[in-house]
């Protein structure tokens, strides 16, 4: 038999990585498919491959001939698993391809914002340096890494690589507990006190509706006078209202956002008007290098290799 495979968002993927199995299979491709054409494009299809194109419960009932589910990242907040697992379809994804990637990127983000990077960009395209009385130009607080504490939520493999790269400057790093957890797990500190006690809270956890809006108007109001918000993880762990008013009238020194809560923000966001010199706002990119993304690709022909083999890996569901 031959197995249809379908991608539905292709160009996603590195162009150049052109795709094969060793199995019988018919292949077809899509650059990018809109809500309103997933289920015309999943129909017939023993393998969809999806990037973050939403595969539901609808969809999955409209196929039984659906044996995978091939999630290109890690992510499957996007894909309805339970449905999938009740209708026996394996859901495999892709962990770790991209650990150091994202772990960087919020390293990058952390330390612009410490050192009020720009900020002092804006300062010098206002002439502040060039008028300066002095041979340098005082302006926004420098703060160093060293000796600061980092709060992570989410103790995956981008965690755990973002702690390592923070001690090795010499950071004091915590990994914070669940919301309102009955207990505190060993070498975990509780979400409350992680919130007063860190300088920087970088979020790398999934979106679920236990943490969605995580980091809400109180918990805002409970970090450090200066703290730094980091969020490489889903957009919606924050509640962007409360972070734009508290960015605008609060005491947080800086907010570094690679995810938003609609993505494209095709309708707007308040965010990217803002113009603030301590928010720094980039496309969902933080897992986008160029080695990441060619080891995702590697893992993701793996896996279906392995499904169509009778040896399910990396599976979610």
């Amino acid at each position: 038999m031959n197995r249809r495979i379908v991608f539905l968002d292709r160009a996603t993927l590195p162009a150049d990585r052109i795709f094969d199995f060793s199995f019988p299979h018919v292949l077809t491709e899509h650059a990018q498919t809109s809500p309103t054409d997933t289920a015309a494009r999943m129909a017939g299809a023993h393998i969809a491959a999806t990037n973050k194109v939403r595969i539901t419960a609808e969809h999955i009932a409209a196929n039984p001939q659906l044996e995978m589910i091939a999630v290109c990242a890690t992510g499957c907040d996007h894909i309805d698993t339970a449905a999938a697992r009740a209708a026996g379809i394996a859901v495999c994804n892709i962990p770790a391809y991209g650990s150091e990637a994202v772990a960087e990127h919020a390293f990058m983000l952390m330390m612009a914002l410490m050192r009020n990077l720009p900020a002092y960009q804006r300062d010098l395209r206002a002439g502040l340096w060039q008028n300066s009385p002095f041979f340098c130009h005082f302006g926004a607080p420098i703060r160093d890494l060293n000796g600061k504490t980092l709060a992570i939520f989410g103790r995956g493999n981008i965690g755990d690589t973002l702690a390592r790269y923070a001690r090795a400057f010499g950071m004091n790093v915590v990994f914070a507990e669940r919301k309102n957890a009955a207990a505190t797990r060993a070498g975990y500190v509780s979400f409350d006190h992680a919130l007063r006690q860190a300088d920087v809270l970088s979020l790398h956890c999934p979106l679920t509706e236990a943490t969605r809006h995580l980091i809400g108007e109180d918990e805002l109001r409970a970090m450090k006078p200066g703290a730094v918000l980091i969020n490489c993880g889903r957009g919606g762990l924050i509640d962007e209202t409360a972070l734009l008013a508290a960015l605008k009238y609060g005491t947080l020194g800086g907010a570094g956002l690679d995810v938003l809560a609609e993505e494209p923000p095709q309708h707007g966001n308040p965010l990217l008007k803002a113009n603030l010199p301590h928010l720094i706002l980039t496309p969902h990119i933080a897992w986008a290098s160029d080695t990441a993304r060619h080891k995702m690709c590697e893992i993701l022909c793996a896996n279906i290799e392995a499904f169509a083999a009778g040896r399910p890996q990396n599976r979610v569901a």
